[in-house]
């Protein structure tokens, strides 16, 4: 089949777009692929609908191969199922609400759970008719606070997502297996680089969950591994706490003065000089530091949270957001240490000489949870809730007492693996895929029970699946460009072969038109520039920056039998012979 560029719905932009933040969302749409409509909205025109459908041919096929079944969900849902599980609620404003002319409430789906939950409860019965599987290719649509990067954060996308069902913990096993190998698959035909971490659940729940993310500076997400093999993003990473230690015969806390000590480096100078210890230096680890949150909730109440960390270590919002789901997590405010005057802003510590000031049995009402570092016995540098003083040797377990721990602080390059396989590294990287084993989770709220074996009704046990199709996309093109344009990988290109007449001459269109017959007859998917008013150079232009891999260029060498064959993902051009042609895109595309 050919398509020729003078009929193409295209339009080629040699600047780039001024909202363009990554190489994908620049090249994407000054080489005609998609065209912006609103703050993550595009319009996919017909250079990114057969890329788009190539992705989505990959993911089918490994899908089948699976054991997968395709069905189709509408993107305009009914309120009531995702009531069921609390996620019409829990989702807060990250979803698109609406009413119908009735006053019913409907959502643009961020995601199918429920629906396909009650498709196989409406039509399945018995242990019999598991296992299954079943996916979609299909719009999802999430209200996105800051879409950003084209299409790698969007309010608008297509996402294949599937859905295991299994009356065993055995069957979900298999099933999920199946489907992280399939994802394997897919991501090698891609020809992207992944890595497989774990993952925090976060609002989809369940016992398992991992991310297949692809390396690179511009992700969004940041991930650890070791060289033992150990790989989680930073939500799901787990610190590898010391042992308590015996607090018997420590020293009891001391308040110093401490003026002038609004940041942690200044409050480990003015201890090193004012009450420097026999042994070392004091250090910022050796400090505690209390963040005051506020979390708003969703039934819109506001609670103040204290988080205890050692002082050489940042809050991590991520790690904050997730800990905290689905209440949002934001700085406290004036207002709230008005309301609460026993927190002496810059000087907040859990303690005070008349007691317990945070933690349990404290009179302040305020949840105080402490990173895991800050196990029984350990002694602190802290605030000692008086204006410019700090307490030295608050001892945790003995003078103070959490009411929980938390994942809240940064990880760092060099921290232990919580497997005990090394020190970890700090990576960023970029979600292409996600696997989880809900559990029952969505099969009780919405009962979906079947009869195992012994006639005994029994709750389902259910299996989700992800691949962002849009995001993948753009990933791809992240991977595969040069400065002068897109550079697809064969499986995915729009083509299999871009033509290029490069000559206003009758001649050199005749031979074009001939390697285009030639072509046609192997079966080859040829776009063939058959523009005669255009110039060579924005020809080249063109072919650089539309990133069909091969580029066939038919000029004045035709006279001698000969084109020049462009290989992208190379670099490389040679001189061929126009009878050899054909067989040596043959050898390549194979």
């Amino acid at each position: 089949m050919t398509t020729r560029l003078s009929q193409l719905f295209v339009r080629t932009l040699r600047d780039d777009p001024s909202d363009a933040e990554v190489a994908s969302h620049r090249l994407l749409v000054r080489a005609g692929y998609i065209r912006r409509q609103a703050p993550g909205i595009f319009a996919w025109l017909p250079l990114g609908l057969k890329v788009k459908a190539k992705v989505e041919k990959i993911i089918r096929e490994e899908m089948d191969a699976a054991g997968a079944q395709e069905v189709h969900f509408p993107a305009l849902l009914p309120r009531e199922p995702y009531e069921l599980t609390g996620r019409w609620t829990e989702y807060g404003d990250g979803i698109f609400r609406l009413k119908d002319r009735k006053d019913a409430d409907y959502l643009l789906a961020p995601t199918h759970e429920e629906v396909f939950t009650l498709l196989v409860k409406d039509l399945y019965s018995s242990y019999k008719d598991l296992p299954l599987m079943l996916y979609q290719i299909q719009d999802k649509y999430r209200d996105e606070a800051r879409p950003r990067a084209g299409l790698l954060r969007g309010r608008e996308f297509t996402m294949k997502d599937a859905y295991s069902f299994d009356y065993t913990d055995a069957g979900l096993d298999a099933s999920y297996q199946a489907q992280r190998d399939a994802y394997e698959r897919i991501f090698r035909r891609f020809g992207l680089s992944y890595v497989i971490v774990q993952a925090d659940a976060g609002a989809m729940g369940g016992s398992r969950s991992e991310e297949f993310l692809h390396p690179t500076p511009i992700g969004e997400d940041t991930f650890v591994r070791s060289a033992g093999g150990y790989a989680a993003n930073v939500e799901a990473y787990r610190t590898l706490a010391p042992e308590p230690i015996p607090f018997d015969g420590l020293p009891k806390a001391v308040i110093h003065d401490s003026p002038n000590t609004p940041t942690i480096s200044t409050l480990v100078d003015l201890a090193n000089s004012a009450v420097p210890r026999q042994d070392r230096k004091w250090t910022a680890g050796d400090t505690l530091k209390n963040v005051v949150l506020a979390l708003k909730h969703l039934d819109g109440s506001r609670e103040l949270v204290i988080i205890g960390l050692p002082g050489d270590r940042e809050v991590d919002l991520k790690r904050i957001e997730v800990a905290f789901a689905p209440a949002e997590v934001e700085a406290a405010t004036d207002a709230d240490f008005e309301a609460n005057p026993e927190l002496v802003k810059g000087y907040i510590g859990p303690w005070s000489p008349t007691g317990a000031i945070l933690g349990e049995d404290s009179a302040s009402g305020i949840r105080y949870l402490i990173d895991p570092r800050v196990v029984d016995g350990s002694s602190w540098v802290t605030g000692a809730n008086q204006h410019e003083k700090h307490v030295f040797g608050l001892v945790a377990g003995r003078d103070f007492t959490a009411d929980g721990y938390i994942e809240a602080a940064e990880v760092k390059a060099g921290d232990a693996a919580p497997d005990g396989s090394g020190p970890v590294e700090l990576a960023r990287g970029m979600e292409i895929g996600h696997v989880f084993q809900l559990g029952r989770k969505y099969a009780e709220a919405l009962g979906l029970q079947v009869l195992d074996e012994n006639g005994k009704l029994v709750t389902v046990t259910m299996g989700s699946y992800g691949i962002g199709v849009t995001r993948v996309l753009a990933v791809i093109a992240e991977a595969n460009h040069d400065e002068k344009g897109l550079i697809w990988p064969v499986e995915v290109s729009p083509f299999d072969v871009h033509l290029v007449a490069a000559t206003k001459e009758d001649a050199v269109y005749q031979k074009a038109e001939a390697l285009v017959s030639e072509f046609e007859s192997a079966g080859f998917d040829v776009l063939f520039d058959d523009r005669q008013k255009v110039s060579p150079g924005v020809k080249f232009g063109d072919a650089e920056l539309l990133g069909v891999p091969l580029v066939v260029v038919v000029g004045k060498g035709a006279e001698r039998g000969e084109v020049e064959l462009w290989d992208r993902r190379s670099g490389e051009r040679i001189s061929l012979p126009l009878i050899e042609v054909r067989s040596k895109l043959e050898a390549i595309l194979k």
